[in-house]
């Protein structure tokens, strides 16, 4: 190897060289899946018609319970079925917006490529 590749190297990686991005690269990607783990495991709880209707769902969207108020069981079933819609739809943006949160704090705010999502 010339001189000059070995000094281009040094200067692109720093003096850890290759070796040092090479584990850093291995912590980001330890510290990534505890926390895919950490997000599948959570529960969110999404909201609509003032709290009427409730929808926990997992960080891997799996629906744990939906609560329903009692005055909601003599009203209009389509508008109760919009709710459900609604709180199931508030619920699942609740998980991306923590899950956005979560990975800025391993990825020091880096954003990832568009359309690319959690977990990869």
């Amino acid at each position: 190897m010339k001189h000059s590749t070995i000094t281009r190297e040094i200067k692109m990686f720093g003096k850890g060289g290759m070796g040092n991005l090479m584990k850093q690269a291995q912590q980001m990607q330890e510290r990534m899946q505890k926390l895919q783990e950490e997000i599948a495991n959570m529960e969110v709880t999404g909201e609509s018609g003032a709290g009427l209707v409730k929808v926990t769902v997992t960080g891997s969207h799996s629906v744990r319970r939906v609560n329903i108020d009692e005055s909601l069981m003599e009203d209009d079933k389509e508008m109760l079925e919009d709710l459900i819609a609604a709180a199931f739809n508030d619920a699942a943006r609740r998980i991306e917006e923590t899950q956005k949160e979560k990975m800025a704090s391993i990825t020091g705010g880096m954003q990832l490529p568009p359309g690319m999502k959690m977990p990869f």
